[in-house]
């Protein structure tokens, strides 16, 4: 189950690892001749047209012995980077993708493929036929930043350079490259650059192979075409990448210092605060998230006065200790945990806290103990044990992501009253497997607790979550389920269908409910890629994107026609467990700072309907001056045409 991958760290991680597409080559010695190039089929008269991303064909690598074995092979990775070539020109040659981000991901995948092969000038063409797509101004600037200058870099002073050359030469071209750009708009993207540079390390990527690769690898026999990219990518990373990051970071180092000037907040001015003594109506508001620590806001839980915390149905409504809310387990199984149990996490809280602050901090590019505490962890940590570590941050992730939500959607709002629906994932490196039983008993679970939220006059609802077609392929992958990738497609295929119908109708029948959702952050087309809720239309549902603290959109936003409403979505402070705060990103914190919008609407107005609120919103909003199709949240402006 998705929720934001800036607390799934190791996504995050490894998404870092291969923005930068390095290549194999040291720099050292001269670089192996081309291979002949693989012939794509010959042309068709007409490509087979392709409406979302289960459409396109699932390819396999058989694989004998580890990946780790695999990485440290020059012919094996040699024979899996032409057989992954040649599918990914295939796809191309045979299949009409108009999905953007789909293009984007295959044009970056043949950009490595050329470092590896030593091909300075198709690594560009590649890149340029990306940036072609972007449509985010930032990622469009930063869009192979390192790569560029690398390459441009091995022009100047050649092939056979020394290290010592070859970086001085990478130096001045990044440095004159980066200090061209308009600060206000990539500044966050140097700094995400800079901490990635200062943390990312060969461990940490091997750590990622031996933890998550490794295992989902050796029980299928096979790589998919996603683990047989992210294998090229990491060699590449490792060999080509690595070694400049000490020259990155000391480039957007000096840039971040001589631009101390922080982009300006247009959140104040937008926003609408109740205070304490007023006339305005209570509200309850749903936070259908991971769990939520109710003591951290006190009175401001919504409570079933009929049930006791007593082990038992007090009330007889089916749900045991239900006095603020009501949860699933990973099976879809009732139980009373308002707050995901530690588990095999066990005293282990505290550090997951650290270090999350400390993965915010790099990417911020702020100085703090905790970032300090992050990287010397980082480069300290063998492969073997950087599995236990990433599990211990993910886990932290997940059990803060409701927590946080929810002081989102309740800020500045004493009259809403959470409710608690908790949902749970797994935090695991390797996933439970979803079976047919699980997805409809979770299928069940959606429409009862959307009833749960109707009984008790639940109003807004917010969703910072959603599943995958993708995802769910993968867990069965990791668990080696399924003859083939042909078969665990046709099988993911099914249960996100069962999931998809289960949680539509569980919206449909609550009309007068305003669902509220995030788009994801995998920058992609929610529609094309089969993410379920964001990808739904329904009048009562609103799918939110995220932008920063300027309005200007952030590089991980998913998007597409049925993302209407943009909110800030970049290092959000809300509370975690216990009390504490901390800030996060992603279209997580983008959704509940809309779900805060419509709480308030409704206690300015309980007479108004879901749709009318959702209407409030989308008309109050106005557009970013240089993104005309991407509409800013304006909670002050929704009030007052109120009035109108």
């Amino acid at each position: 189950m998705r929720f934001d991958r800036v607390m799934m760290m190791m996504t995050l991680i490894l998404a870092l690892a291969l923005a930068g597409c390095g290549g194999s080559y040291d720099g050292e010695t001269p670089p192996p001749p081309p291979p002949a190039a693989d012939a794509p089929p010959p042309p068709t008269a007409q490509k087979i047209a392709i409406e979302t991303l289960d459409d396109l064909p699932s390819h396999s690598y058989p694989l004998d012995g580890t990946v780790t074995d695999l990485m440290n092979d020059p012919t094996a990775l040699d024979a899996l980077r032409k057989a992954f070539k040649a599918d990914v020109e295939n796809d191309l040659a045979t299949y009409d993708i108009t999905d953007e981000a789909t293009l984007q991901g295959k044009y970056g995948s043949l950009a490595t493929v050329a470092m590896l092969e030593g091909r300075d000038v198709d690594v560009l063409t590649w890149l340029d036929k990306s940036r072609a797509l972007e449509d985010k101004e930032a990622a469009r600037l930063m869009q192979g930043m390192t790569t560029r200058s690398l390459v441009a870099a091995r022009q100047k002073v050649g092939s056979n350079a020394d290290e010592s050359v070859l970086h001085a030469a990478f130096k001045e071209e990044l440095s004159s490259r980066a200090a061209a750009l308009p600060w206000d708009t990539v500044q966050d993207n140097i700094k995400a650059g800079k901490g990635r540079a200062e943390f990312m390390s060969a461990n940490l990527l091997m750590g990622i192979v031996q933890s998550n690769l490794e295992p989902a690898v050796a029980k299928t026999g096979a790589l998919s075409a996603d683990q047989a990219g992210q294998v090229l990518g990491i060699r590449n990373a490792i060999d080509t990448m690595l070694p400049l990051n000490p020259v990155v970071a000391e480039v957007y180092g000096a840039l971040v210092a001589a631009n101390q000037v922080e982009k300006v907040d247009i959140w104040a001015a937008r926003e609408v605060t109740f205070e304490v003594g007023g006339d305005q109506a209570p509200v309850v508001v749903g936070i259908w998230d991971s769990g939520v620590d109710a003591g951290v806001f006190g009175d401001g839980m919504w409570t079933n006065a009929a049930e006791a915390r007593d082990g038992a149905d007090t009330d007889g409504n089916g749900f045991v200790d239900d006095v603020h809310g009501i949860a699933f387990d990973l099976d879809g199984v009732a139980n009373p945990h308002m707050l995901h149990p530690l588990g095999d996490q066990e005293g282990k809280l505290d550090l997951a806290f650290q270090y999350m602050q400390g993965f915010q901090d790099l990417t911020s590019a702020i100085d703090s103990d905790d970032a300090t505490a992050v990287k010397k962890t980082l480069s300290s940590l063998p492969p073997e044990e950087m599995g236990d570590f990433l599990t211990t941050l993910g886990f932290g992730g997940l059990y803060a992501h409701g927590t946080h939500v929810a002081g989102i959607a309740s800020r500045g709002n004493p009259y809403a009253d959470l409710l608690i629906a908790r949902i749970t994932f797994d935090y695991h490196r390797i996933p439970q497997a979803m079976t047919m039983e699980t997805a409809q008993r979770m299928a069940d679970g959606y429409v009862a607790t959307t009833a749960y939220f109707a009984a008790a006059n639940v109003r807004c609802v917010n969703m910072s979550w959603g599943w995958t077609f993708k995802e769910i392929e993968g867990g069965l992958e990791a668990n080696g389920v399924g003859a083939d990738a042909e078969e665990r497609a046709k099988m993911a295929r099914e249960m996100i269908d069962v999931l998809a119908d289960g949680l539509r109708t569980s919206m449909e029948t609550q009309p007068g409910i305003l669902f509220i959702t995030a788009a994801g952050n995998d920058d992609n087309d929610v529609e094309f890629d089969v993410v379920i809720p964001s990808n739904f239309d329904l009048p009562n549902l609103m799918v939110i994107g995220a932008v920063d603290q300027a309005g200007d959109p952030t590089g991980f936003t998913s998007g597409g026609r049925l993302v209407k409403v943009y909110a800030n979505g970049f290092q959000v402070p809300s509370y975690v467990p216990g009390g504490a705060t901390m800030k996060m990103s992603g279209t997580s914190m983008a959704s509940p700072n809309v779900c805060n919008a419509a709480a308030k609407l409704f206690t300015l107005d309980p007479s108004l309907s879901a749709v009318a609120v959702r209407a409030l919103i989308e008309k109050g909003a106005d557009p970013n001056p240089d993104h005309p199709d991407i509409l800013l949240l304006n909670t002050k402006k929704s009030a007052e045409l109120m009035g109108g």
